[in-house]
């Protein structure tokens, strides 16, 4: 096994998944992912979250290497999605002694997972709550919808360490060796992205914590600059744009709508806008999209109508944004039709559904190809837009 391990007395256990494709089968991970698990070896021992399925063997394997014969005390479950929790069943055979320790929201959707009688061996415990492993302690902080209803985050207070459930966490193997900021915005945006209020309650709990170490469930763990990283939760879960720029979202059939975006983007350059993103909604992971689409706070949408409605990856897009309550940005609208146009109102209307967020103006229609009645359209909606 790799030594990844925290400290001394904790230790990781996790693993790396580089054959998955596609994260709860939608979004594209070409480095991977991993699974995080960890044990604190004490006079108690904890284990804290297990792994997903895919990964199981190595899981044990690493386990069991930590452990050097000895039985864990408690597995401590602070979020029951199965790629966390995949091995609870498993740990609970293997391990009959072993203590399970969850919220009453925690027990209450267990069976759902893992039918059986667990009620003999499990400690439900609250916000505020300890669990003393000797010289470790765990304080057990609730953390409803960040991002399912049962999600708790422990911090262990002699090594000050915040065992942070999905927080903080990022796509990526950690054999893979890249920047955490990108994936982890994407992986925020796209999983918690939705749960900002939540996140932000959480943020202000963790906020009276020593915090020197975060191990989150996905990614690698934290011990410097946390102020970076508790300072982009802050940003992102409050729906602030964290750059000035413009992205240029556009879905193309024949590829008339895909240069009228491209004049969009040297407009936008020529009038000094500091970064102009374009992005192919028809070709690019929308999960990227949407990151880059909370990045910014400008927008262009640009769609052809198609049967009548919306261009489906434009509509995915659209739709996407609406469900991980995408505010607080300025959006233009340009569509395509070249007779009954209809992307605009449809774009429109999915706007107008989202808070705080300000749509220009100017809503230009293009007839087939681009002309240049079309670019003087577009440079009145640069000047509204970056007004």
């Amino acid at each position: 096994m790799t030594d990844l391990h925290v400290s001394e007395a904790v230790r990781y256990v996790g693993a790396d998944d580089t054959t998955l494709d596609l994260f709860e089968g939608q979004y594209p991970i070409p480095n991977g992912v991993s699974y995080n698990s960890y044990v604190i070896l004490d006079g108690k021992i904890a284990i804290m979250d297990t792994v997903d399925r895919r990964a199981t063997e190595a899981w044990l394997k690493n386990l069991e290497e930590v452990l050097g014969g000895r039985k864990p005390d408690y597995l401590v479950i602070q979020h029951l999605e199965p790629d966390h929790a995949g091995n609870i069943g498993l740990a609970a055979e293997k391990y009959p002694d072993m203590i399970l320790v969850g919220n009453a929201k925690t027990f209450q959707m267990l069976p759902k997972f893992f039918p059986g009688d667990y009620s003999a061996r499990s400690l439900t415990v609250k916000e505020g709550d300890t669990l003393s492993l000797g010289s470790h302690t765990l304080t057990f902080v609730m953390a409803p919808m960040v991002h399912w209803p049962e999600v708790m985050v422990s911090y262990e207070s002699s090594e000050k360490i915040l065992f942070s459930a999905d927080g903080f966490g990022k796509f990526g193997a950690l054999s893979v060796r890249e920047d955490w900021l990108c994936e982890a915005r994407r992986y925020y945006m796209n999983i918690v992205g939705k749960y900002g209020a939540q996140v932000q309650a959480l943020l202000k709990k963790a906020a009276s914590l020593d915090i020197q170490t975060i191990c989150p469930l996905h990614g690698p763990v934290l011990k410097e600059d946390l102020g970076f990283y508790l300072g982009k939760y802050d940003l992102w879960s409050r729906y602030e744009p964290e750059d000035e720029g413009v992205l240029v979202a556009y879905a193309s059939i024949h590829g008339n709508t895909a240069k009228a975006a491209a004049a969009m983007q040297a407009i936008l350059e020529g009038r000094g806008c500091p970064k102009v993103v374009a992005v192919d909604l028809c070709r690019v992971d929308q999960a990227k999209a949407v990151e880059d689409a909370f990045r910014y706070g400008k927008m262009v949408v640009m769609s052809p109508t198609y049967d009548g409605g919306l261009f489906p990856p434009m509509d995915h897009f659209m739709a996407h944004l609406r469900d991980k309550t995408y505010r607080n940005r300025t959006v233009a609208v340009i569509e395509n039709g070249s007779w009954a146009p209809a992307a605009a109102k449809i774009m429109r209307s999915y706007l107008e559904n989202m808070k705080n967020v300000t749509i220009c103006p100017t809503v230009h229609t293009i007839q087939g190809a681009l002309k240049d009645a079309d670019r003087a359209a577009m440079e009145q909606i640069a000047s509204e837009l970056l007004a």
